[in-house]
């Protein structure tokens, strides 16, 4: 069985790669260069997919720059230091239009010429649920659409299913499981704003990620600036 597995090179990301190699699926790795500021991120992803055995690792370029509109595609600056529950007050400025609509239909695309039914995508609507394309409301739509979509779907060939096995677990809960399935966090990113390539430690994501690793009880072996 093959899976598309989208990659960001991300915590979260590489956790949900390997629940697929773990369901038994022949995964293949989907990135994108979407002219994010954090590109480091892509050296992440391309780390992970080898460690994690993907069967082949695609990155897709689409600048997103050209819309703009989020603190990683545009002159926007990146929060920093704020607290967990402004946090989740409200739609931060990291946020970028569209981002996962246009990733799985990308993923939804290559899905369809591997004859593969199944696509993982590691997002997370306990820890922090900001972000309106994280909902899983919001997958079941897409989900249902894909099967109206495609020409496998309609002609009743197969049905896609999305998988999104992290997103009714803590931050910690997510590490405990990747460690569980060999995940080595030390390959992966997630810092919004890095600089010189060590993440900032401040911006939401890597507090976020500070937080899962302290609440697992364990040292988290990514390099920050402060």
């Amino acid at each position: 069985m093959n899976a598309v597995c989208l990659l960001s090179g991300g915590l979260d990301s590489a956790t949900s790669l390997a629940c697929a190699r773990r369901d038994g699926f022949q995964t293949y790795a989907l990135s994108f260069d979407y002219g994010q500021r954090h590109r480091v991120e892509l050296e992440a992803a391309a780390r992970v997919a080898t460690h994690l055995g993907a069967a082949e690792h695609k990155t897709i370029a689409i600048d997103l720059r050209a819309f703009g509109g989020s603190a990683l595609t545009g002159d926007i600056d990146v929060p920093k230091g704020r607290a967990t529950e402004t946090m989740a007050g409200t739609i931060p400025v990291t946020y970028v239009p569209a981002r996962n609509t246009v990733f799985l239909s990308i993923a939804l695309a290559w899905a369809e010429v591997l004859g593969a039914t199944d696509i993982f995508l590691g997002v997370n609507a306990v820890d922090y649920s900001g972000y309106p394309d994280c909902r899983p409301a919001y997958i079941e739509a897409f989900e249902q659409m894909a099967n109206l979509a495609t020409k496998a779907g309609v002609e009743g060939a197969m049905r896609l299913r999305i998988h999104t096995p992290l997103i009714h677990l803590s931050k910690a809960e997510i590490i405990q499981l990747g460690l569980s399935l060999g995940v080595d966090y030390s390959l992966t990113h997630s810092c919004y704003d890095p600089a010189g390539g060590r993440a900032c430690g401040q911006c939401d994501s890597c507090q976020l990620r500070r937080a899962g690793f302290a609440e697992a009880g364990l040292v988290d072996p990514l390099e920050y600036a402060g």
